[in-house]
């Protein structure tokens, strides 16, 4: 089993292009969450022995999908027993817009952490921001608090932003040096 899990929902792909880059990154397991919220038999085997969950959902409305809830929602039988107490998390969001209300997003995966009494890291990237910034630029979003990208509406999984998928490898690399650097 991997020290890092990453549990996600796609609804249409760029998500789970999004966790496979930041698995790649970490060195990470996958695990996706299906279009009926659940997951795959052995997944909270898995989490219960990760050292680290990095949850990952799109935006939809401001807010993680559906799917998503239900699987945190079903994450109470842990955490009644704070199975996940102490372990690292962190999280990452897709939505169409540069802001899309991803933040909120973020701020969901955080909260669901500190239920579960977990240590949350966050990008450790520096923004792009110089005017000579381009989208191709790692972590051109600028999101601290967790990795947030962009891909426009009508863009294929094949057409996300180089930069983004960059950051995320960039961010799974920051999430196993946390690891191996907090949780030896």
């Amino acid at each position: 089993m991997s020290n890092i899990v990453i549990v996600y929902h796609s609804g249409y792909g760029h998500t789970k292009k999004v966790a496979e880059a930041v698995a790649e990154g970490s060195g990470g397991a996958l695990i996706a969450i299906d279009a009926e919220g659940n997951l795959p038999e052995g997944g909270w085997e898995q989490l219960a022995a990760a050292k680290a969950i990095v949850f990952g959902s799109p935006t939809y409305m401001g807010s993680v999908s559906w799917q998503f809830k239900k699987f945190a929602d079903a994450s109470s039988k842990p955490w009644f027993s704070q199975q996940w107490k102490n372990k690292l998390a962190a999280g990452f969001t897709n939505s169409a817009t540069m802001n899309g209300d991803k933040l909120s997003t973020l701020h969901y995966l955080f909260t669901l952490s500190q239920q579960h009494s977990m240590l949350w890291a966050g990008t450790g990237i520096m923004p792009s921001n110089s005017k000579a910034a381009t989208r191709a630029d790692i972590n051109y979003v600028g999101s601290f608090a967790g990795l947030m990208t962009a891909t426009p509406s009508d863009a294929s999984v094949d057409e996300m932003v180089s930069g983004d998928i960059a950051t995320a490898k960039a961010f799974g690399a920051r999430i196993a040096d946390v690891v191996a650097t907090l949780l030896k």
